[in-house]
C-alpha cells in the first residue's frame, strides 16, 4: 500500500569529489573521478582510495572537542555545506527541538581513534585523552549531531554495513508516521581507517586499480569516505518537491559478507520499495546501482535488477567517482540521485570500458 511521501527539504554531500553538492555535481557531469593512489597514513596497500582532502586540518568547536575523531570531523565538515545548518535551524523554528529526530548510519564510526590510541599505549594502558564513548562508539555520530544542533528528540544510529545510511530513511519515515517526531535529520558518515582498508584486503576484495563496476575484468573495490545529510519533513504535495516516495527492506541472511547469488534479498527490497511507492518498475527512469565492482556483488545485483526491472531501465554505479563509502554509501547514492533529478542527467559507469558479457541489466 502506498505510503505518505516525505519531502527532502535540504541535503548536502561531502566526499572525495569535494565538500558540498556543487563539487559532486561538477565531477559527475564532467566524469572526473575523486579516486587517488592510496596515501592514507599507516597503510601501505597498493590501491586507490576516495579520500576527503584537508580533513586532517578540520577542527571541531571547543565545546565539542570530546567528540574529536576523523569520523566526527568529517561529519562537521559535511554539515557546514549547502546551507544545511540554516535549513535545520529553520526547522527548529517550526518544531520544538525534541520533535526533530536524528537517524544516521555508519559502519566503523570513529574506530580510527582507537587504532591511533593503541599506537600510543602508556604502560599498556590506553591514553587518558582517548574517549571511547564519544568517538569509537557507534552512537557517537548521532550524539555529536544532536549536540551540535542542540536537539533532544529521538536519535538512532543504524550500523548494517553498506545499507546503513539507506535504512535511516525507512527509520525516519516510521517514526514520523508514528508521531514520535515531526522532522528528521537522516544520513551517514564513514571515514577511512586501517580496519576497513586491511580488512577488505584480507577478503581479497581490494583492487589495485580504479574500480570498474560491472566491468568484464573487475578486480574489486576502492575504499572511500563521505558524509551526507538530508532533512525530511511531511510533504505538502508542492510542485517540484523531491520526496521519499517509498522504501523496502529485506534480510535473506544468506552470508555475512556475500549476497545471495541470485540477489533474492535485493530483489525483495526493491519490489517492496516499488509497492510502498505505489509505482511499477516501468515508471522508474534510472537505477543507481550499489555496484561495488566485486565479482559476487555485481553478479548478484545484476540478477536482482533483472528480476524486478527487466533489462531496459537505465542503470549505473557511481563507485568510480567516490569509491565504496561503506556506511555512507546509501546517502551518497540518494544525493547523487537528487542531483541527477534536479539537473536532468544520468551518471555514467565511470572507469568501466567493457561490460561483463554475463550480466544482463
Amino acid at each position: 500500500m502506498p505510503i505518505n511521501p516525505l519531502k527532502i527539504t535540504a541535503y548536502t554531500l561531502t566526499n572525495a569529489l569535494g565538500a558540498g553538492n556543487p563539487a559532486s555535481l561538477t565531477a559527475l557531469q564532467n566524469q572526473q573521478t575523486g579516486l587517488v593512489k592510496n596515501d592514507f597514513e599507516g597503510c601501505d596497500l597498493n590501491t586507490y582510495i576516495g579520500k576527503v582532502t584537508g580533513l586532517e586540518q578540520v577542527s571541531l568547536p571547543m565545546h565539542l572537542q570530546k567528540f574529536d575523531c576523523r569520523n566526527n570531523r568529517l561529519a562537521y565538515l559535511g554539515l557546514q555545506q549547502d546551507n544545511f545548518i540554516q535549513s535545520v535551524n529553520d526547522a527548529k523554528q517550526r518544531y520544538d527541538s525534541d520533535r526533530i529526530a536524528v537517524f544516521l548510519g555508519t559502519s566503523t564510526s570513529g574506530i580510527l581513534q582507537t587504532e591511533l590510541a593503541y599506537g600510543r599505549l602508556q604502560d599498556n594502558r590506553l591514553p587518558t585523552d582517548y574517549h571511547f564513548l564519544q568517538t569509537h562508539n557507534v552512537f557517537s555520530l548521532a550524539d555529536f549531531v544532536q549536540h551540535y544542533f542542540e536537539l533532544n528528540g529521538v536519535a538512532q544510529v543504524v550500523s548494517t554495513a553498506c545499507s546503513s545510511s539507506a535504512k535511516v530513511f525507512a527509520s525516519a519515515y516510521r517514526h514520523i508516521e508514528a508521531g514520535f517526531c515531526d522532522a528528521a535529520i537522516v544520513g551517514g558518515v564513514d571515514s577511512l581507517c586501517l580496519t576497513t582498508l586491511y580488512g577488505f584486503n584480507s577478503l581479497q576484495l581490494v583492487s589495485e586499480q580504479k574500480c570498474t563496476p560491472w566491468g568484464k575484468d573487475r578486480l574489486g573495490i576502492n575504499i572511500g569516505e563521505a558524509a551526507g545529510f538530508a532533512l525530511l519533513e511531511k510533504s505538502n504535495g508542492d510542485k517540484g518537491e523531491i520526496v521519499l516516495q517509498g522504501y523496502g527492506e529485506s534480510s535473506d541472511a544468506y552470508h555475512m559478507s556475500t549476497p545471495h547469488p541470485e540477489g533474492r534479498g535485493a530483489a525483495q527490497a526493491m519490489q517492496a520499495a516499488l509497492d510502498s511507492a505505489g509505482v511499477t518498475s516501468s515508471e522508474v527512469d534510472y537505477i543507481n546501482l550499489h555496484g561495488t565492482a566485486t565479482q559476487s556483488n555485481d553478479s548478484a545485483e545484476d540478477k536482482a535488477v533483472k528480476t524486478v526491472f527487466g533489462t531496459k531501465t537505465p542503470a549505473s554505479s557511481t563507485k568510480g567517482w567516490t569509491g565504496h563509502t561503506l556506511g555512507a554509501a546509501g546517502i551518497t547514492e540518494v544525493i547523487f540521485g537528487c542531483l541527477a533529478i534536479e539537473n536532468s542527467f544520468i551518471p555514467v559507469n565511470l572507469n568501466t570500458t567493457e561490460i561483463d558479457p554475463t550480466t544482463t541489466s
